[in-house]
């Protein structure tokens, strides 16, 4: 699976629809309406998310590997 950074993640989950509620440090937390769950994306710099993190969260948003 290919890894990506918080920053273009973030970017994604913008592309769909994904709205910033908040910001707590480094943690920019996404909701979006008719949705129960939210999505934290912790922006490091460039480093890219763990692989774990990664597809769960993607898994939430309804992202494929082929999306990235």
């Amino acid at each position: 699976m290919k890894q990506i950074s918080g920053k273009d993640f973030m970017r994604l989950l913008r592309q769909r629809d994904w709205h910033l509620a908040r910001i707590n440090g480094s943690h920019h937390i996404f909701t979006k309406p008719g949705h129960r769950e939210r999505i934290v994306v912790p922006i490091h710099g460039n480093q890219p998310l763990k692989l774990g993190l990664l597809k769960h969260q993607m898994k939430i948003a309804g992202l494929t590997e082929a999306d990235l």
